[in-house]
């Protein structure tokens, strides 16, 4: 088993269900499914569980995170302090394959109160698929590296 295969996934307690379909999901298309988040519904942090899948993809354990919350902001930003991660909030595929293509996004963050089911696994589809184009990016995302020093 090699990072390239392996996506963590994390939540809060509010996105428990969404998290594990889309763990299934992306096993039913090959990747690892590293799921690190609650299985209980008792409130918890999700500061916490975006930090915890973060370190996972900033360390090369896993090459891709999917984290979820409410509205897929709060966990995003603490999954952000961590060097070398590039998390986007996606509501739609659009954004979904633009921060894969455009800013090589290694993160993606869903608001489990913002969409449905069908959509955030179209949506993870997207992230997924999707290349990094590189090119001017490139430079781009350089730039936004160099922020964190």
């Amino acid at each position: 088993m090699t990072a390239s295969n392996r996506i963590v996934l994390s939540s809060d307690h509010a996105a428990i269900q969404l998290r594990q379909t889309i763990a299934g999901h992306i096993a039913a298309r090959g990747w690892v499914a590293v799921d690190i988040g609650p299985t209980t519904p008792e409130s918890t942090p999700y500061p916490k569980h975006g930090e915890a899948a973060a370190q996972l993809v900033a360390s090369g354990d896993c090459r891709f995170g999917i984290i979820l919350c409410g509205t897929g902001q709060g966990i995003m930003m603490a999954a952000n302090k961590i060097k070398g991660i590039r998390c986007g909030v996606c509501g739609d595929t659009f954004s979904a394959r633009m921060i894969r293509q455009h800013n090589d996004a290694n993160m993606l963050s869903i608001g489990v109160r913002v969409v449905g089911e069908g959509l955030a696994l179209d949506i993870v589809d997207e992230f997924l698929t999707a290349q990094f184009e590189g090119g001017r990016h490139a430079t781009r995302v350089e730039m936004i590296g160099a922020l964190e020093e």
